[in-house]
């Protein structure tokens, strides 16, 4: 067997993880390309030739002849799912539904659990004097919405998109993994989503995904305010 030709510029975090969930499914052999968030990896000129906007994950599929590149982790699943014709319906209806899920959490859940991320775990270290409350208390609300609005799907079938496990549910997981963290009771207050993420949990890709480099994950919280500045494109009030 030769080199893998896929090669998946990355970080473990959330949005890595929908791309690396989705590859340990699909049974494709892949490179990881490490991007160092906290060094500005994902400024460098190189990297903004493979992905404009300077956020990871993003892929180079080298199995193609000119190579092709993706940005933008939904991109990322639909592209895998049409190259492997997996986790991705055929049926109109089906198809529809997966892709309106798929983009309900690239538009909605993704951004609105970063944005509470932020303030729960960085906003404190880049402003300390600073009062987020009402920063962290608006993010919350709309994160809860919207596993309201997941809970409310799940009520329909086993699974977000339909009742097969789809890349809408690789989209969507990662970022139902820190609801604990982010003071959601999951199971209290949404049982279905609680047992959606449980029995994702004991599938094997995902959780060999979830664990891609897990060893590198460093502590924002020791970060210098350099490396700050480079993360999130701020200068820290210290």
């Amino acid at each position: 067997m030769g080199e893998p030709l896929l090669d998946l510029y990355y970080a473990p975090t959330p949005n890595g993880w929908k791309i690396t969930i989705a590859l340990e499914e699909m049974g494709l052999p892949y490179n990881v390309v490490p991007v160092d968030l906290l060094r500005g990896d994902q400024f460098s000129d190189d990297f903004l030739k493979i992905s404009p906007n300077g956020r990871m994950p993003a892929l180079i599929d080298r199995s193609t002849h000119p190579p092709v590149t993706v940005f933008e982790s939904g991109a990322i699943l639909i592209y895998l799912a049409q190259k492997t014709g997996l986790f991705y319906p055929k049926t109109p209806a089906d198809h529809t539904c997966t892709l309106e899920w798929l983009f309900w959490q690239a538009g909605g859940l993704g951004p609105m659990a970063g944005q509470l991320s932020h303030f729960v775990n960085y906003a404190s270290v880049i402003s300390p004097n600073t009062d987020h409350s009402y920063s962290l208390n608006r993010y919350r609300a709309e994160y809860r919405r919207l596993l309201g609005v997941m809970e409310k799907q799940l009520e329909k079938h086993s699974h977000l998109a339909t009742e097969e496990y789809t890349v809408a549910d690789m989209a969507a997981y990662p970022w139902v993994v820190p609801a604990k963290r982010f003071g959601i009771k999951l199971e209290q207050e949404f049982p279905r989503t609680s047992k959606w993420a449980k029995m994702l949990a004991k599938r094997p890709a995902v959780h060999k995904g979830l664990r891609v480099q897990k060893e590198t994950t460093r502590d924002v919280k020791k970060a210098d305010p350099e490396q700050l500045q480079k993360l999130f494109n701020v200068t820290p009030k210290l």
